[in-house]
């Protein structure tokens, strides 16, 4: 066995001859030599370790070549072909944080195309030909919509909760309820904040009860602050007391400490009057007394991934002045997209339906349907007997710690038949577009209120394309 595995590992070309084969010059003009060659040497070892453990796999030299220049393909092809591209959204989860979460709005999209290819005043005050703040291009904006006194931006809600209580509560205690010691997506949790903010975490209350007289009985000298939670992305039920956002800052207020309310998600529009359930607004802890109040706004704000933080001016430019915006601050990208999304809030609220996330939430049940028509419609005519077609009712969710307890009404294309379904959902996975539903019962469902209205002619041409070859 040694013997044939030596003479199996004599058959592998030397880097010369593979830096003369065909599949390395067509990726010549793309990568520099350099790098081919330490690819070669790589996808040499890796065959080389195959061909040890594993000698019985090749049975002639032509399988050895066909190995590498297969290998070689894959890691050429990595290397110049992005790997971040295009999803169609058919989860049936409109924030899909896997997916990127909030789809930006056109106009915040043709703003930042408008910036990105040339400089930008970022932090350059034209009027004075001076420096300027890089917050002031979104500052009077969440202002106007929050009522709040000041605002600063980072990178994410979590960065925006870390330096919060970095800057106004470092080496000192923090109450919180231990009813809201969350965890949020990718295993990060509260308490891990708190902690690598230098806050010292007090613990009052219990899960489910929690008390305004907890709170009074841990405060103490050394006491900073309260953080309160919005617990977004679940709901405690039954036999619960927590206490409300308006005597948390009654009882701070006594005790000269500051309230700093993390809203999570961040709603800017009332849920309520566009047929949605209630959400706190982010107005109404500013205007409840909350002296800091933090949120997202690559959630229902449906702008980029960053950290807003609103709240009174004294905090707001304690939380500026703190080292550590410079490694949590945005870049000219975000400030672009943001800027773009808050501005459609400052008109009425059915104009503000120009945001594609509250569209997504809102669309009336018909016209989901109606995507789900004008797909099947499409697809039926292509008489594939080895597949079933159908349009089912189903629910869909906001996502993203959004309305947790409350389901969409939606409307899936849905596919099923004698082919192997599981295959058919990877190969629309793998499609360009990418197409994501999800399977149930041996079918894939392919739910239309998460899918944007833009994407339904991309998504029957993906589906007519894949259908076709599994057929």
């Amino acid at each position: 066995m040694k013997n044939k595995t030596n003479k199996i590992l004599q058959e592998i070309p030397a880097i010369d001859q593979l830096l003369q084969s065909a599949i390395v010059k067509q990726f010549e003009p793309e990568i520099a030599h350099k790098y081919i060659v330490e690819i070669l040497r790589n996808v040499v070892a890796e065959v080389r370790r195959d061909v040890v453990s594993q000698p019985e796999k090749y049975t002639a030299a032509s399988q050895i070549v066909d190995t590498i220049n297969k290998s070689l393909e894959s890691h050429f092809n990595a290397l110049c072909n992005p790997s971040l591209h295009k999803v169609i959204n058919c989860t049936g989860v409109i924030l899909h944080t896997g997916l990127g979460r909030a789809p930006l709005s056109p106009r915040a999209v043709n703003h930042a195309k408008s910036i990105l290819d040339g400089y930008c005043n970022l932090e350059f005050d034209l009027a004075t030909a001076k420096r300027g703040e890089r917050t002031d291009h979104v500052e009077n904006l969440l202002r106007l919509i929050t009522g709040a006194e000041a605002a600063a931006v980072v990178n994410n809600n979590a960065a925006a909760v870390l330096i919060a209580l970095n800057s106004l509560a470092d080496g000192k205690e923090v109450a919180i309820s231990r009813g809201e010691l969350i965890e949020i997506g990718g295993s990060f949790r509260i308490p891990d904040v708190m902690r690598k903010s230098g806050a010292i975490m007090v613990e009052v209350g219990t899960t489910n009860k929690t008390h305004l007289r907890d709170f009074e009985e841990v405060i103490n000298v050394n006491t900073a602050g309260v953080l309160s939670v919005h617990t977004s992305n679940y709901r405690v039920q039954g036999f619960t007391a927590q206490v409300s956002l308006n005597e948390t800052v009654s009882l701070a207020k006594k005790n000269n400490i500051f309230v700093l309310h993390d809203l999570g998600g961040g709603i800017l529009l009332d849920f309520e009057k566009l047929g949605l359930p209630k959400e706190p607004l982010v107005s109404e802890s500013i205007n409840a007394g909350a002296d800091v109040v933090t949120f997202s706004g690559d959630k229902v704000v449906g702008g980029p991934q960053c950290g807003i933080i609103v709240g009174k001016k004294e905090y707001i430019a304690a939380i500026r002045k703190n080292p550590l915006m410079r490694v949590l601050r945005c870049d000219k990208l975000t400030y672009a997209l943001l800027e773009s999304t808050l501005q459609l809030f400052i008109k009425d609220d059915e104009k503000a339906m120009n945001n594609v996330v509250i569209h997504q939430f809102t669309a009336e049940d018909a016209e989901i349907k109606k995507r789900a028509e004008t797909v099947l419609n499409a697809i039926v005519k292509l008489n594939l007997p080895n597949f079933e077609f159908s349009i089912v009712e189903t629910k869909a969710q906001a996502g993203s710690g959004t309305m947790p307890l409350e389901n969409l009404n939606s409307y899936a294309f849905v596919i099923s038949g004698k082919s192997k379904i599981t295959r058919l959902a990877k190969a629309l996975r793998l499609a360009h577009p990418a197409i994501v539903g999800y399977l149930n019962q041996d079918k894939l469902f392919l739910d239309m209120r998460s899918c944007l209205p833009e994407d339904i002619e991309k998504l029957i041409t993906g589906l007519k394309a894949t259908l076709v070859k599994k057929q």
